[in-house]
């Protein structure tokens, strides 16, 4: 440790650095970076019944406006905008916070158009905090947009039917298998409440409509619902699990799970990915 004024420190430490060409350090760490990325979309284009959510927001990164504003409610959904958007340029996000508040991301949108209508706007939304409050408040969007100068606001929903975060926390956490009688959601077509509304509604149900509806939704001239049928049981395990984790949650597919054959299948697969040879450079 030293003592001192830090202003005297770096006068007298500076003149004494010497430059080094040597890059292997972080020629090394560029490198695990663009083979993790390369994970990702490999993980992201697995099959899945009917939508990966993982491509979901993977097909949003490759069209991201550079000016855009992102708003991630609470739940699995999130996992999936930390782990597959890359953020540049100008874009801001914003999370429901370190509670994991369920219910934020609709009204965040909303905050942040009234305070950059200028520029475009996308919360990403699990159908459990979208049945919570998320439809109710496309009614102030549906009344205020027209303020806006850019009214391009995507509230992107993950239609699983399942309130999905606490499903796994229950699986990987506690050992136990999803309680269907609390888990489990009514199933409605965000898309035709977004219509009903007077607001821009698409439907997908096909992994391979993404993209186009990506593209739909941040070209159209109003505020547009993307309702997204996604797989419940892509697992939302971090990459480095920890073994009390993958012990509680063999624990619970060994109770009966109801979906135990599916997990399985779409865990093994997604893991499966870190393993297979990657590109090279």
């Amino acid at each position: 440790n030293i003592v001192a004024d830090a202003a005297a420190t770096l006068r007298a430490i500076i003149p004494l650095l010497e430059h080094k060409d040597a890059s292997r350090w972080r020629t090394d760490i560029a490198d695990n970076v663009a083979r993790w990325w390369e994970t990702l979309e490999k993980q992201a284009m697995l099959e899945a019944k009917p939508v990966n959510p993982m491509r979901v927001v993977w097909e949003l990164s490759a069209r991201l406006p550079g000016d855009a504003i992102l708003a991630a409610d609470s739940g699995s959904s999130t996992n999936w905008y930390a782990r597959c958007l890359r953020v540049r340029d100008r874009v801001r996000g914003s999370l429901s916070g370190t509670l994991a508040t369920m219910g934020p991301g609709v009204p965040y949108a909303i905050g942040a158009k009234f305070a950059h209508p200028d520029r475009p706007v996308i919360a990403l939304v699990g159908d459990g905090a979208m049945q919570m409050n998320g439809m109710a408040e496309l009614l102030t969007i549906s009344r205020f947009y027209r303020q806006w100068s850019d009214p391009r606001l995507v509230v992107c929903v993950f239609h699983n039917n399942d309130l999905n975060q606490v499903t796994w926390e229950l699986r990987a956490m506690g050992g136990f298998p999803k309680f269907e009688e609390s888990q489990s959601l009514p199933d409605i077509s965000y898309a035709d409440v977004a219509r009903c509304m007077g607001l821009g509604a698409i439907a997908v149900d096909d992994p391979d409509e993404l993209g186009p509806a990506w593209d739909a939704a941040l070209s159209a001239d109003r505020p547009t619902v993307l309702d997204v049928r996604c797989d419940p049981e892509m697992p939302p395990i971090p990459p480095h699990a920890t073994y009390e984790q993958g012990k509680e949650l063999l624990t619970a597919l060994a109770k009966g799970d109801p979906a135990r054959w599916h997990i399985m299948m779409q865990g093994m697969k997604a893991k499966a990915q870190e393993f297979v040879p990657h590109r090279e450079g």
